[in-house]
């Protein structure tokens, strides 16, 4: 059970949301719209708000975009995650990431199986850190980014979370670069 600290006072990160998707438009945007609404209820910032075509190149363009962008801490992306043939948003960002965050595909289908069951097997969810910039692919529905934020971004987005988080080791993330000229 998540355990939250509130003797520690909350800090903030700047999350970008990007809708993967060749049909919706931001009116429609169910999936990227509840995720934004999520992130700020729980006191964080939402840093840009944006829908992509399911594009590979597209897609590494803008994630790359945002991992450059040094106020941006955090990538959720939405869609792209199944096995149609123009699903790809795994394929665009896993060359992008410096490390794999594995746990975060497992939890969250952990988490899936108790709602879907068996049918979690056709996500491709997953998550990694590229140039200090966490980045986590979840299925396009709203169930699943209700899953995924509320099931384990929410805790490890928060710096309270104990035993640990995300948020805490941030400034750790990018030790490997330094000395080449930061």
């Amino acid at each position: 059970m998540p355990k939250l600290d509130e003797n520690r006072p909350f800090i903030p990160v700047r999350i970008a949301v990007l809708t993967v998707s060749d049909t919706r438009t931001v009116k429609e945007d169910k999936s990227g719209t509840l995720l934004a609404s999520m992130l700020k209820e729980a006191g964080h910032e939402l840093a840009e708000h944006a829908i992509e075509k399911d594009d590979i190149h597209a897609l590494r363009a803008r994630v790359g975009g945002w991992i450059a962008d040094k106020s941006i801490d955090v990538v959720i992306t939405t869609g792209g995650t199944g096995f149609t043939g123009r699903d790809v948003t795994p394929e665009a960002l896993r060359p992008l990431f410096e490390k794999e965050i594995d746990g975060f595909s497992s939890l969250f289908h952990q988490l899936s199986y108790e709602k879907v069951g068996t049918s979690t097997i056709q996500s491709r969810a997953c998550g990694g850190v590229a140039g200090g910039t966490y980045i986590f692919c979840v299925p396009g529905s709203p169930g699943a980014c209700k899953d995924a934020w509320n099931g384990i971004l929410k805790w490890q987005l928060d710096n309270r979370h104990r035993p640990c988080n995300f948020v805490e080791i941030m400034p750790r993330l990018e030790e490997h670069v330094k000395g080449r000229g930061k």
